[in-house]
C-alpha cells in the first residue's frame, strides 16, 4: 500500500473553543423524520467550520427552560457549582451563512433523546446553546475519486461534501435510509438504500464496489459498530489504504 504524498495529506487544525447561545430563526421540515433548524445571534460571529464533518455540541434545555453551557477552563469545562448541566449531543454544522449569520442543523427525529425531542417541538425563538467546533480534519480535494457512505444521520455532513467538492471531482455516494420519503435532493445523484428492504443491501452493495482508478477518499458515518465492520471490510477485506479510509460512528445501538 501506498504511503500519503504530500499531494494528498489529511491535516487537522485546531480552533477556539467558544460556547454560544443562539435564537432560532427558522424550522424547516426536509423530509417526514429530518428537520432543519436555522440558529443566529451575536453570539454567531467569528464561527468557524472547515470540514463537511466537524461537529458542534448542541446544549438542550434543561426542565426550567435555561440553557446551562459550562466554562471553558484550562482543566476543560467546568458547570457552576448547583446548575444542572444542559443535556448534550454532538451534531453536523450542515450549512454556515457568514453574511446573514446563520447556522443550519439538520435532526434526525427518531422519537427519543433530548436533541430529537426539542427538534421535534422547537418553534421560533427558541435558544439553543452551540459549543465548538472544537478543530477540523481538512481533507484535501486533490484525490480523484471520493467515495461517501452513510445512513440518514450522515446526510448533514455528505450534503456538505457535495456542495464543497469541486464539481469536476467523481464522487460516489451511498446511503442507507428508513423509506423512500427521507429521499433528499442533494448536489450530486445518490445511490439510496431502504433499511431492511434494498437488495443487494448498502454493505453488500460496497463489498462489491468496483474501485474507483487513481487515488480514492473513502468516508464512512453510521452506527458505530457498523462502521467499524465496513472500514474493516475496506482496509483488510479489500486492500485499500488505511489513511484513505475514514470511519466514524455517529451514533450507537442499544
Amino acid at each position: 500500500m501506498s504511503d500519503i504524498t504530500e499531494r494528498h495529506a489529511i491535516t487537522r487544525v485546531r480552533h477556539e473553543l467558544k460556547m454560544r447561545k443562539l435564537s432560532v430563526s427558522r424550522v424547516q421540515n426536509l423530509t417526514p423524520h429530518m428537520v432543519r433548524v436555522t440558529v443566529t445571534g451575536p453570539d454567531l460571529e467569528g464561527f468557524v467550520t472547515a470540514s463537511p464533518d466537524d461537529h458542534v455540541k448542541l446544549f438542550f434545555p434543561v426542565d426550567d427552560g435555561a440553557i446551562n453551557t459550562p466554562t471553558m477552563t484550562p482543566e476543560g469545562p467546568v458547570f457552576a457549582e448547583g446548575v444542572t448541566p444542559s443535556p448534550a449531543r454532538d451534531y453536523t454544522p450542515r450549512r454556515y451563512n457568514a453574511a446573514h449569520n446563520e447556522l443550519d442543523i439538520d435532526f434526525v427525529l427518531h422519537g427519543e433523546g433530548p436533541a430529537s425531542t426539542w427538534a421535534e417541538r422547537v418553534k421560533v425563538g427558541d435558544t439553543l446553546g452551540v459549543g465548538g467546533p472544537r478543530g477540523s480534519m481538512i481533507v484535501p480535494h486533490d484525490f480523484d475519486h471520493y467515495v461517501l457512505v452513510g445512513d440518514e444521520t450522515a446526510l448533514p455532513a455528505i450534503g456538505r461534501w457535495l456542495e464543497e467538492l469541486p464539481a469536476s471531482t467523481p464522487v460516489t455516494v451511498l446511503v442507507e435510509i428508513g423509506s423512500n420519503e427521507e429521499k433528499q435532493i442533494l448536489a450530486r445523484d445518490v445511490h439510496w438504500f431502504v433499511r431492511d428492504r434494498s437488495l443487494p443491501s448498502l454493505d453488500d452493495t460496497l463489498a462489491a464496489l468496483p474501485i474507483p482508478r487513481g487515488d480514492t477518499f473513502w468516508w464512512v458515518a453510521t452506527e458505530s459498530k457498523r462502521a467499524r465492520s465496513l472500514r474493516s471490510l475496506l482496509v483488510e477485506t479489500r486492500g485499500i489504504d488505511k489513511d484513505w479510509v475514514k470511519a466514524t460512528g455517529y451514533w450507537q445501538a442499544d
